[in-house]
């Protein structure tokens, strides 16, 4: 039997979830599976759409691909941590529609990082992930 993630919300941190995320999450010996980055590409396609929406959307639906592939569920999720070129509070309103979407009810520890660039050059957001494994 999976036991429950705990999420941690220390009452003497600002409250995170508002912005939909924990402050942190303990998992109990459990197994843990580690995704490289994804980004906005499909299998058999080398097209990536020009919108930093779309480009979320395709990331979200890779990292939902991850999970299927060993059986778990957002509710999962222990950690994401995003890389978004030119991340400031503007690009939210595109980021945050498809990525809540995913998540669902569930509330993971998040970090969103900025970077200059990425890999290539039309590229606007990379997620990497951590999720337990379900047994």
């Amino acid at each position: 039997m999976t036991r429950p993630l705990t999420r941690l919300n220390p009452p003497d941190l600002w409250d995170s979830t508002q912005n939909h995320h924990s402050q942190g999450t303990l998992v109990e010996a459990e197994r843990l599976a580690f995704f490289s980055g994804q980004i906005a590409a499909r299998s058999g396609n080398a097209l990536v759409p020009a919108s930093l929406l779309e480009q979320t959307e395709i990331v979200c639906s890779n990292l939902r691909l991850c999970l299927d592939s060993i059986g778990a569920t957002s509710a999962d999720i222990v950690s994401l941590r995003a890389y978004i070129v030119d991340w400031g509070p503007e690009k939210a309103a595109e980021v945050f529609p498809p990525l809540l979407a995913f998540l669902g009810d569930a509330m993971p520890s998040m970090t969103g990082i900025g970077v200059s660039a990425l890999f290539s050059p039309d590229l606007k957001i990379e997620i990497e992930m951590i999720a337990r494994a379900p047994k």
